[in-house]
């Protein structure tokens, strides 16, 4: 078993990618702001004016923190935040410049996780190496370096249900007499980049209210990724059930298809592995491969597998695929239809196995697995000699595609040919 790694900058890697917006992104930017958008029982829409509901919620630092605990502030400024959105990724670099920013001013952050996990999509963690569970709260934090207390509203959202939690980020700000004076966006930017923020709401409000000022805009949109209310539960898991029965389409390649394949005309970042029903450790690293495929289905991502089974066992191959659930998604299929395919499922019909490690991985020793990250223009950034190992494949996956939404760049997307 041998692993190979390509370690250009990140921005080399990135070269190629098709840095936009889908429509998803921007269904899921502006869901939040949506007065239509429908809310669980219990849900209240805190007004200005109105006081700081209650909490006893559990921090990632063991304790349980309550209100009272932040009494000794002027202001206390209430953040939902979460482990899995990008959109939150960018404002809580901002949300810890405020923090450093207050040090010894009356001013208190508290950020809440209002998520529960069971209302996710696995698509829709497909910026984050992390769920929204309590556990990889402590790890996301860490790595972030989060210098105020994080707390977890997962298991009721009794809490994100009192404030009226739209979507992460949204941030709640009170006066020292814990009455609300500002609500909405940290930012007006859901990028990470300082230079594409325009306006500062909630900075703003914290600024007027220590000078005794009024506040210039007390409300404003959250824009970010909806609240994962636990009564989103059935329709994830009827999207995974949809999922998991889609037919798969297994069409024989040869070795020119193969080439094609490793050029990536595609603008995908594309994930590569040849495998075998024959193949015991194919058939144990696979749900790894598909649960990959489904985390990262809604950015510019595909998944490939080419069979190296007989013809006469395409059926068997086909069936194997179809219980693992390997059917792309909408969006790929779309984008296979734009390079006049049909699927992404392969049954190598080449003559010589050589040809089809040297096309599509010189350095491939020849054992089953052989799994290949390939970029758009065909370089090879990263490769596993054997299985592998998922969540190390879904981190190196996040390290080209980045955690955060960037700016499409109009240049680079009509270098990208259709």
């Amino acid at each position: 078993m041998a692993t190979r790694l390509s370690s250009p900058s990140a921005n080399s890697e990135r070269i190629g990618l098709r840095w936009r917006r889908n429509l998803l992104v921007t269904v899921t930017l502006w869901l939040a702001s949506l007065s239509a958008f429908a809310q669980p029982a219990g849900f209240h829409e805190l007004k200005i004016g109105e006081a700081a509901p209650d909490f006893a919620l559990p921090g990632i630092d063991g304790q349980t923190h309550r209100l009272a605990d932040y009494r000794g502030a002027k202001l206390l400024m209430i953040a939902f935040i979460s482990n899995h959105c990008p959109v939150s990724h960018a404002a809580e670099i901002r949300i810890k410049q405020l923090v450093a920013e207050m040090k010894g001013k009356s001013f208190a952050l508290v950020a809440i996780n209002p998520n529960n996990p069971e209302g996710l999509r696995s698509e829709e963690l497909g910026y984050s190496k992390y769920d929204d569970s309590f556990d990889d709260m402590k790890k996301y934090a860490a790595e972030q370096g989060f210098d105020f207390p994080y707390l977890y509203d997962g298991v009721t959202q009794t809490t994100a249900k009192a404030y009226g939690c739209l979507a992460t980020p949204h941030v709640f700000l009170f006066d020292a007499d814990r009455k609300l004076r500002y609500q909405g966006e940290f930012d007006d930017s859901p990028f990470p980049d300082p230079a594409t923020v325009k306006a500062q709401p909630a900075r703003d409000a914290v600024l007027a209210l220590l000078a005794d000022r009024p506040v210039p805009v007390p409300v404003t949109k959250p824009r970010g990724c909806s609240t994962k209310w636990l009564e989103k539960k059935a329709s994830v898991v009827e999207a995974k059930a949809k999922l998991d029965h889609t037919p798969v389409d297994l069409e024989a390649i040869d070795d020119a298809g193969v080439a094609a394949l490793r050029q990536n005309h595609s603008g995908n970042l594309r994930l590569i592995n040849v495998w075998a029903t024959w193949c015991p450790q194919c058939l144990v690293e696979f749900p790894e491969l598909v649960a990959t495929a489904r985390r990262y289905g809604m950015r510019d991502f595909e998944f490939v597998s080419i069979s190296n089974d007989r013809l006469g066992d395409l059926p068997k191959a086909k069936a194997f695929l179809e219980k693992q659930g390997a059917a792309p998604n909408d969006k790929v299929k779309r984008s296979l239809k734009k390079e006049g395919r049909t699927t992404d499922s392969y049954l190598y019909t080449g003559k010589d196995l050589n040809v089809l490690m040297q096309t599509l991985d010189p350095e491939w020793p020849g054992a089953l697995p052989d799994t290949v990250l390939v970029a758009p223009g065909g370089k090879i950034l990263w490769s596993q000699h054997g299985p592998v190992d998922g969540p190390a494949l879904r981190a190196k996956v996040l390290e080209i595609l980045g955690c955060y939404y960037v700016p499409a760049k109009p240049a680079a997307k009509a270098a990208i040919p259709n």
